[in-house]
């Protein structure tokens, strides 16, 4: 059996089809992007194969592929049902991720890399164009020049061009975030080669026999589009298309598929059941689409969980891929003003404790609009931090969708007051702290050390009021090593615990201890030593209902279950005991 190659990392159609490499067929789309409309934009999550889709398209529309046609897609549903439009393009495609996003040389940067996609477009296609146009076009520095001229010609002599522009938020998003706003808001509204370029583009798009027949623009957000365009009107949005859910991302009955070929192949010696339930919890659970039929696995990570699971025959040391992490730079500039934390940080700190949120998703917005709710709680489902999960109350219902991006939350959450002075840790004493949890039973210098923190810097006090407040900042913190899936407001024997440490066996076989915690929250003002008795006498009934549960009594395994009671005096931790 000639076992195919894991593709991870690799987005060139050809190749992946040429050197035996997996593929999972998702040609059909094809049939459903031809019924959009010609100018389309589609956002998406980083790593979620919309490079392979712009590569794959070109390898399909191309006209100077004709004689590969059966090689790169017999074994396909597009193969056996091809369109009429297959090989019939001039394609021209541009990866703005190649142009170097430093502000003082990108202008110059963008200038010479559409020169030279173009150039290239023109020796690939010199066969179509006349020899003394092909030396004019090539003669001419000014990329506005070039391209008008170029589809000045396109039009004249009936040549349909596909353009595809993938990443076009690439270093503009870079220069936003390295650079700040008002550099960011020269190159997208100011003069220069960047905005003209979308100026072309949303003339030709415009124009009747431009020569431009179709255009595909991908991204992750519609920000960039909106700046550089006043007012995003070049092409459709399909990104809430419901048809095109599954466009990218691998369905649940697409990934078992994936595991069962390669335990079949003998290169996968874990339980297939086994590796889905961890990937159901850590990959799954996107959708792009109301009232959508399948949700969705980030296919970067499956990909990089099967190919680390079969070279190491054990599940990652580390679960989350390095490619798909959203930097903490990358959200500084929505949830900071001037070294301090914004009105945007209030509202990341309510999702991750209430683990979901109720909104409609703008599909357009400008850079000065960031701070509008609407619009931040937009940006967090575009960057797959947030994912549609129904609808409620006339809008969409959006939550965390899984325990990678609720890790990396937490992580915004502790870089947040770190970045402003409110609140630095020693992280490696504390991840020591919860080693010590997890293999000795020592659990409470972790609360001890967190609350002497609190005491300390003063700052932090202003954000630690309330319940539910306390109960996430604490598990920003006991996140900070994975030894645990912790859980707040977790569904055991008709209640819901603060937080459950439960025990994450599957990667850690030999964990001692897992953790139950009820957490009260008395306000300064309403202090007595009589409602701290009843709130410890509330807490131990709870904990005693709570332990009772089969959920605990399964996944607790062989460990041992240490019950906590800690009640906070606003700020302050005044009862931090076990119960038995």
């Amino acid at each position: 059996m000639n076992i195919k190659k894991i593709p991870y990392g690799d987005s060139d159609y050809g190749k992946i089809i040429e050197q035996n490499k997996l593929y999972v067929d998702k040609t059909r789309f094809i049939h459903e992007l031809e019924s959009l409309p010609d100018y389309i934009f589609l956002i998406r999550p980083r790593r979620f194969g919309k490079s392979l889709w712009i590569n794959l398209l070109q390898y399909y529309y191309d006209s100077n592929r004709k004689e590969q046609f059966d090689t790169l897609f017999k074994d396909t549903y597009i193969g056996q049902n091809p369109t009429p439009n297959k090989n019939k393009y001039l394609t021209l495609a541009f990866n703005f991720a190649m142009v170097d996003p430093n502000f003082d040389r990108v202008q110059d940067a963008f200038q010479r890399y559409v020169n030279n996609v173009i150039d290239d477009f023109l020796k690939r296609y010199q066969q179509s164009f006349d020899k003394q146009i092909l030396t004019e076009i090539q003669s001419i520095s000014f990329i506005d020049e070039k391209i008008q001229k170029l589809f000045l010609y396109c039009a004249r002599h009936q040549l349909k061009v596909y353009m595809f522009i993938d990443e076009y938020d690439n270093f503009t998003n870079t220069i936003l975030t390295t650079s700040g706003k008002v550099k960011y808001l020269k190159l997208t509204q100011g003069e220069g080669s960047f905005r003209y370029f979308f100026n072309l583009l949303k003339g030709l798009t415009s124009m009747p026999d431009s020569g431009l027949d179709k255009l595909f623009i991908t991204g992750v957000s519609p920000v960039t589009m909106d700046d550089v365009t006043s007012g995003f009107n070049i092409g459709t949005n399909v990104s809430l298309n419901k048809n095109i859910n599954e466009f990218m991302g691998f369905t649940e009955s697409e990934t078992l598929e994936i595991l069962r070929y390669y335990h079949d192949a003998g290169q996968l010696t874990l339980d297939i059941d086994f590796c889905m339930d961890i990937m159901k919890q850590w990959y799954n659970n996107y959708c792009f689409a109301e009232n959508a039929q399948n949700l969705l696995f980030n296919s970067d990570m499956v990909l990089y969980f099967v190919h680390q699971t079969m070279q190491d025959s054990k599940i990652p040391k580390d679960l989350i891929d390095q490619n798909v992490r959203i930097d903490y730079k990358k959200l500084r500039y929505l949830i900071t003003i001037d070294k301090q934390l914004n009105g945007n940080f209030s509202r990341l700190k309510d999702i991750i404790e209430k683990q979901e949120i109720i909104s409609g998703i703008v599909k357009s917005f400008p850079v000065e609009e960031f701070a509008e709710q609407e619009n931040f709680i937009s940006l967090l489902y575009y960057f797959g931090l947030l994912s549609i999960q129904g609808e409620k109350r006339g809008k969409f219902l959006l939550k965390i969708p899984n325990l990678t991006i609720q890790k990396l939350m937490y992580g915004y959450i502790r870089n947040g007051f770190k970045d402003v002075d409110i609140f630095k840790i020693d992280m490696w004493k504390l991840s020591d702290m919860i080693t010590n949890m997890a293999y000795d039973g020592i659990w409470k210098p972790f609360f001890i050390y967190l609350s002497e923190q609190i005491e300390k810097q003063t700052a932090i006090r202003d954000y630690l009021n309330g319940e539910k407040v306390v109960q996430g900042f604490l598990l920003a913190y006991l996140n900070v090593v994975d030894y645990y899936i912790t859980q707040s407001e977790a569904e055991l024997n008709k209640g819901y615990s603060d937080i459950y440490m439960e025990p994450f066996m599957s990667k850690y076989p030999d964990l001692e201890y897992s953790y139950l915690i009820e957490l009260k929250y008395i306000a300064r003002g309403e202090y007595s030593e009589k409602i701290q008795q009843e709130k410890i006498q509330d807490a131990q009934e709870q904990l005693d209902q709570y332990v009772k549960s089969d959920r605990i009594q399964k996944s607790i395994a062989s460990t041992n279950l240490i019950k906590i009671i800690l009640v906070y005096k606003g700020w302050e931790l005044i009862y931090c005991e076990e119960y038995s």
